[in-house]
C-alpha cells in the first residue's frame, strides 16, 4: 500500500518545542506577553509595518479592522469572487455587504477594471487577497482606493515571503492580515496578524483586540467601547518567534517546491501555474495546477486520480457567489472556469523528490489518458 501524501503540514523544529515548553512553563504571571510582544515587533520588522497587533486568526485581524473603519448595514465591500469564505465573513458580521467581482485570469486575484466599475456611494472598502501566495496589481488598486477616497485593505493570509515591487504584502493597504494557521508557510497551529502604519487605527484596533480596554486606562477592567476577544496567546506567539528565526529557510523551501512543480509540469500542453510576474517575488504558498478553458479534464477527474495513487489533492476556491450564503450568479467567468479545471497540489516542507514525482508522474498520466 503506498504511503499517503499530504497536501501540508508544518515544519516544526526542536526549535519551536523548546520555546513553546519555555512558554507553557514560565510564560506566566508578569511574563505571560513576553513571546507576544516579541513576535509582534519581529513580525513588523520582516513585513515592513510600523505597527503589527498578535490575533487568534486572520479572519478575527479582518473583523476588528472593519470594525475601526466603522463599516456596517448598508455599506459594501469590494472583494474576488475566488476567495476562501473568512475573507468575506468579516463584512457580513458587519452587517455590509460583500460584492464579489472576477479575476484576473493569470494570478487568479481582483480584476481592478472590474473593481472601478463596482465602486459607487455605498462602497467602504476594497479587499485585495493575494491568493496562494500571487500578487494583486497593488499599484492600481491602490490609485483606485486614492482616487475614490476608499481604503484598499490586503489579505495576505497566504501570502508570506510575497512581494510586489519590493514591498511585503500587507504593508501597501490601510493594513493588512495574516494568518498562521497549521497550513500555512509560517505557523502557530491557528492565529493570525493584523499589521497598519497607521497609528490611530492601531489604537483602536488594540483596544478592540482586549474587550474595548484602551491602552493607558487607568481603571482595571474599564472598557470604553464594545470590543472582542482575538487576542494570541503566549504559547501560540513562542512557536511563531522561531517560525519567524526560520522564515528564510521555510520561505526558500516552499519556492525549491515550487519550482520542481514548475520545470515538470509546465512543460504539458496547456498546463499553466502560479505565476511570479516582473518585480514581484512569489511566497508560493500553494502550488496550483490549471489545465486550460479547453481542457477536457475537470476537477472530479484530478480528485479521481489523486485518491487512487493516495495523494492529498485540495481543491481551487469555489467561487463565493456559488454558495447557497450568497444570492445567485454574477456572471463572473474566469472565477466559475478556473475552479472546475485547477488543484492545488501537496507542498509540505518536508516532501520528498519521490513524493513530488509521485505527483507530477498521477498528473502525466490524467493528461495522456485525456
Amino acid at each position: 500500500m503506498k504511503s499517503r501524501i499530504y497536501y501540508t503540514k508544518p515544519s516544526i523544529t526542536e526549535l519551536e518545542v523548546s520555546y513553546a515548553t519555555d512558554a507553557a512553563r514560565n510564560g506566566w504571571g508578569d511574563r505571560c506577553y513576553d513571546y507576544i510582544l516579541k513576535f509582534e515587533s519581529l513580525f513588523k520588522q520582516f513585513v515592513g509595518t510600523e505597527y503589527a497587533i498578535a490575533t487568534s486568526s486572520c479572519t478575527g485581524a479582518l473583523h476588528m479592522g472593519l470594525a475601526a473603519l466603522n463599516i456596517g448595514p448598508g455599506d459594501e465591500v469590494i472583494l474576488a469572487d475566488t476567495n476562501w469564505i473568512a475573507t468575506a465573513a468579516p463584512i457580513t458580521y458587519l452587517g455590509a455587504k460583500p460584492v464579489f467581482v472576477d479575476i484576473l485570469p493569470d494570478t487568479w486575484c481582483l480584476d481592478p477594471d472590474l473593481v472601478e466599475k463596482a465602486v459607487n456611494q455605498h462602497t467602504k472598502a476594497i479587499i485585495a487577497v493575494h491568493l496562494y501566495g500571487n500578487l494583486c496589481e497593488m499599484d492600481e488598486l491602490l490609485e483606485i482606493g486614492q482616487r475614490h477616497g476608499i481604503p484598499v485593505i490586503e489579505d495576505a493570509a497566504e501570502a508570506i515571503g510575497s512581494y510586489w515591487h519590493g514591498k511585503h504584502t500587507g504593508s501597501m493597504g490601510l493594513f493588512g492580515t495574516f494568518s498562521f494557521h497549521g497550513t500555512k508557510t509560517l505557523t502557530t497551529g491557528e492565529g493570525g496578524m493584523f499589521v497598519t502604519n497607521d497609528p490611530n487605527l492601531y489604537e483602536k484596533v488594540l483596544s478592540l483586540s482586549n474587550h474595548g480596554r484602551v491602552r493607558g486606562q487607568k481603571k482595571q477592567f474599564w472598557p470604553e467601547l464594545i470590543g472582542f476577544k482575538y487576542k494570541m496567546s503566549n504559547v501560540q506567539a513562542a512557536i511563531g518567534c522561531a517560525q519567524l528565526e526560520r522564515i528564510m529557510e521555510l520561505i526558500k523551501r516552499k519556492r525549491e517546491i515550487f519550482v520542481n512543480y514548475r520545470d515538470r509540469l509546465c512543460r504539458l500542453n496547456g498546463v499553466t501555474m502560479n505565476p511570479e510576474h516582473p518585480n514581484t517575488i512569489n511566497g508560493f504558498w500553494m502550488p496550483n495546477v490549471y489545465f486550460g478553458e479547453n481542457s477536457k479534464i475537470i476537477l472530479d477527474d484530478l480528485m479521481h486520480s489523486f485518491a487512487k495513487e493516495s495523494i492529498d489533492g485540495r481543491v481551487f476556491f469555489h467561487p463565493l457567489s456559488s454558495l447557497g450564503l450568497f444570492r445567485g450568479t454574477t456572471g463572473n467567468k474566469n472565477s466559475y472556469n478556473i475552479h472546475r479545471k485547477s488543484i492545488n497540489l501537496p507542498s509540505f516542507h518536508d516532501i520528498t523528490l519521490e513524493e513530488q514525482q509521485r505527483v507530477i508522474q498521477t498528473l502525466q498520466n490524467l493528461i495522456m489518458g485525456h
